[in-house]
């Protein structure tokens, strides 16, 4: 049945009333970078003159396959480089001034989309009286491949200057949604987090966000040089050289860029966990390290909620599962981070592959989002949590791997049905308390909840909220590992 049809800036868009919320999909947020616009940052969309039925998704972007089946809960999306499209969910009943909440979805800055059926907004709505917004951007070489060097309007970060064009026409419009377009908080998890942390860095996102929480990612970038060395790899395996005919990267075919990313990749990396594509620091969009950025107080006064998972490497490493030595997997690492020689904080590991999959959760995710909690003490407030719940006999949910609280966010929780787990009171309380969390944080900058007390993250004390069967406050969580990490890292929490 037809919901209400809202007037945006750029022409009218009709929804659907769908399980007691308002949804309206694929709704364009900027031009399709296509052709001369390929490779650019984004531009504002075209108006349209009729009502736009807003009852389908968008295209995504173009990014390998799901071989699982799972990304798209056994759909199959069309894919396509014009993928700029938002979704909205809100109140059925109407409203105004309401909360809004963003999410930006993670899948290593080269798979996922905003419509993934992990990311359905209706009951964040239906109980939290919030509107939700979910949006695609660019991934792998179309959205994060370090082109500005080029000139001639080449951009780098597109993918992030994508997620800003979002949020900008988040701020002309949500209004006419029921929301406050001054009340937005960011959310978003793996790359997603990464991209809230890069935001908070950049000054054309500066206003646009009034909240942020990041799960199981902190600020990870590269530096120029690299990111130039990438792009040559990229130029050389498509036959295009940086001095002759660059016009050739407007009409290339999709797909032949796509194969030679794919081939770049497995001559630099060998197979190795590697994010090739992800922000890159250059001034024109980001031009301070994210984490350097926030410390200087280039988020002053955006509370912040961020956390982990106890088992994030295991989605990575598991038993059984192909992968490289310990050797092979710490250079990997070391490449992944940028860091110096991590043997000295190896030799605390077994070298094993559960060796691997715990030095990937403590270096990679748990400590780099504890220094970055750190960094945004003296600007606003900061609440920390840690996700321990698991499914015991489960081959995948038996660990609190990364990705696993999404679903418990979201209150998704018949995705976990469909991965085999049976839903017991335990997970529905979780969930509750994590959603009711969510919300609390959205709509007052504090996510504690009468049921739930939820002091915030402080350098004495440290208090931390471990979401599990009994969730509780923890204080300075593995204090000894900490301060081993933070000491072999050069930094000094």
């Amino acid at each position: 049945m037809e919901g209400t049809i809202i007037t945006t800036a750029y022409g009218k868009v009709a929804g659907r009333v769908e399980n007691g919320v308002n949804v309206w999909r694929g709704i364009p947020f900027a031009a399709p970078p296509v052709g001369a616009l390929r490779f650019r940052a984004p531009q504002p969309p075209e108006s349209w003159g009729t009502v736009r039925e807003a009852f389908e998704f968008g295209p995504v972007s173009h990014q390998p396959a799901d071989s699982r089946g799972t990304r798209f809960g056994g759909t199959r999306p069309q894919h396509s480089e014009d993928c700029l499209y938002l979704n909205i969910w809100s109140p059925a009943g109407g409203g105004e001034g309401l909360p809004v909440m963003v999410w930006i979805h993670g899948g290593t800055f080269v798979t996922g989309s905003g419509s993934q059926p992990l990311f359905d907004g209706s009951s964040l709505v239906a109980r939290g009286n919030v509107i939700v917004v979910s949006i695609n951007y660019r991934l792998g070489p179309f959205g994060f491949l370090h082109l500005s060097p080029l000139g001639e309007g080449f951009a780098s970060n597109q993918g992030l200057l994508d997620q800003i064009a979002a949020l900008q026409w988040v701020r002309g419009n949500i209004g006419a949604f029921g929301g406050d377009p001054q009340r937005v908080t960011v959310f978003g998890e793996s790359a997603g987090s990464m991209s809230i942390a890069a935001l908070l860095a950049m000054p054309a996102a500066e206003g646009l966000i009034a909240g942020a929480i990041m799960q199981s990612g902190a600020a990870q970038t590269l530096p120029p040089r690299q990111g130039e060395e990438i792009a040559a790899a990229l130029l050389a395996e498509l036959d295009v050289s940086p001095g002759g005919d660059r016009g050739l990267l407007n009409t290339l075919p999709a797909e032949r860029i796509l194969e030679a990313a794919e081939r770049m990749t497995l001559k630099l990396t060998g197979g190795s966990l590697s994010m090739l594509f992800q922000p890159v620091i250059e001034p024109l969009s980001l031009p301070e390290d994210p984490a350097a950025a926030v410390a200087g107080g280039s988020a002053k006064g955006i509370p912040l909620l961020i956390g982990t998972n106890r088992d994030e490497g295991n989605l990575f490493f598991r038993e059984g599962a192909p992968q490289a030595d310990f050797e092979q997997s710490l250079k990997a690492l070391e490449m992944l981070m940028g860091t110096g020689d991590l043997s000295d904080i190896a030799q605390h590991y077994p070298a094993s592959w559960e060796g691997q999959a715990e030095i990937l959760t403590d270096l990679y995710f748990w400590i780099n989002s504890v220094s970055f909690a750190q960094n945004q003490l003296d600007h606003a407030p900061v609440w920390m949590y840690r996700f321990d719940w698991t499914s015991p006999g489960h081959p995948l949910l038996g660990k609190a791997v990364h990705g696993a609280e999404i679903a418990y966010v979201f209150n998704n929780l018949s995705v976990l049905q469909r991965l085999g787990v049976e839903i017991t009171p335990a997970i529905t309380r979780l969930s509750e308390a994590m959603q009711g969390a969510w919300l609390a944080f959205a709509h007052r900058g504090d996510p504690g909840t009468p049921e739930l007390p939820w002091p915030p993250y402080q350098r004495k004390g440290r208090a931390t909220l471990v979401f599990d069967g009994d969730s509780r406050i923890v204080h300075d969580p593995d204090p000894e590992k900490r301060r081993r990490l933070i000491r072999n890292m050069g930094n000094s929490l």
